[in-house]
């Protein structure tokens, strides 16, 4: 089986033949129709998550898949061969960068009827983050505040979308070539972070979702309110995440030591700073699906790839400027 696979850290992926996936009772067989692009794909491939992420290489990358299940476990019962599905297998089983993937049934949803296998390729990780950023974690609800960096970007784009549904009033930073683009998606307020100063434009937010981390994340914290929540998917990783994820007490305190700085800020100004890593979810998935089928999010793919250019859409992301997302497609 074709797949392009990581064989050491900091170099980049190659084509490989390698074993067909085991299936075990509780998974569906999916023959990879559209992978999507991810961030988090490229800072493994660096080795920058070995720490919480201690993947043995080689390792097939790919944390998006859409496709169609080609055979089910004994025990599945959600699924059928012929089922069209999108999922984000759970970390320890990625692998969408291959033409078949082995994924737990829990980690799949059917893939919603309105959009393309490409498009819905390019949604489980980013429509995971956004919901657990806003919904779970974030509480958002009418008449609230809230800022999304990166509005033009994979989680921004779909995050604006979620907390327009919710109700909320919506900030969010982008480039002034994608100011419309936004506020075509649900934006309110738009800031060009090349020419404004989000922190000294906002005040009295309710919640800020940060995808970029560093001293964006610092000004973010002044920008809400007593009360509010800051969350990031790029910030240092927290105690409770630690705990969460099972590290060894070592990492723990490793882990505690990364974020001390950004908590006591966030302490000083009665606010709470939460770091975000999304895990697989299939029962949000189909609560997204109705979303999508409903009209009230639609994905957004800037370039898809053929599946021969795995290589070099990942190394597209370092340069950045796609809207929305980027995709492998093997139709």
């Amino acid at each position: 089986m074709r797949a392009f696979i990581l064989s050491k850290y900091k170099t980049p992926l190659r084509e490989a033949d390698v074993p067909e996936p085991v299936v075990g009772e509780h998974d569906i067989l999916v023959r990879v129709q559209a992978a999507g692009l991810n961030p988090l794909d490229e800072k493994i491939r660096l080795g920058e998550f070995t720490a919480i992420l201690p993947y043995r290489l080689p390792i097939t990358l790919g944390h998006d898949v859409a496709g169609v299940v080609i055979r089910v476990g004994a025990a599945v019962r959600r699924f059928t061969p012929g089922d069209e599905v999108y999922a984000r297998p759970r970390d320890g089983r990625i692998g969408g960068f291959a033409e078949r993937i082995a994924i737990h049934e829990d980690d799949a949803a059917l893939k919603p009827a309105s959009i393309t296998m490409d498009e819905a390729g390019s949604l489980p990780l980013v429509a995971l983050t956004a919901w657990q950023a806003l919904v779970e974690l974030g509480d958002v609800h009418a008449g609230q505040k809230v800022l999304v960096h990166a509005g033009a970007g994979g989680v921004g784009s779909i995050a604006i979308q979620l907390a327009k549904h919710l109700g909320a009033y919506v900030a969010t930073t982008a480039s002034a070539s994608n100011a419309s683009f936004v506020r075509e998606l649900g934006a309110d307020r738009v800031i060009d972070y090349r020419s404004e100063d989000f922190e000294q434009a906002l005040s009295g937010y309710d919640l800020v979702i940060d995808s970029l981390g560093g001293e964006n994340l610092e000004k973010s914290l002044r920008v809400l309110r007593a009360g509010g929540k800051a969350i990031s998917i790029a910030g240092p990783p927290t105690p409770e995440f630690a705990r969460a994820s099972g590290l060894n007490p070592v990492l723990r305190i490793a882990v505690a030591g990364l974020s001390s700085k950004i908590r006591k800020q966030a302490k000083r100004l009665g606010i709470s700073y939460q770091f975000l890593f999304m895990r697989a979810s299939g029962d949000q998935l189909r609560e997204i699906t109705a979303l999508i089928d409903g009209g009230v999010i639609r994905p957004v793919v800037g370039r898809v790839f053929p599946f021969d250019e795995t290589v070099q859409g990942l190394e597209s992301l370092t340069a950045g400027g796609i809207r929305g997302k980027a995709v492998i497609s093997n139709p």
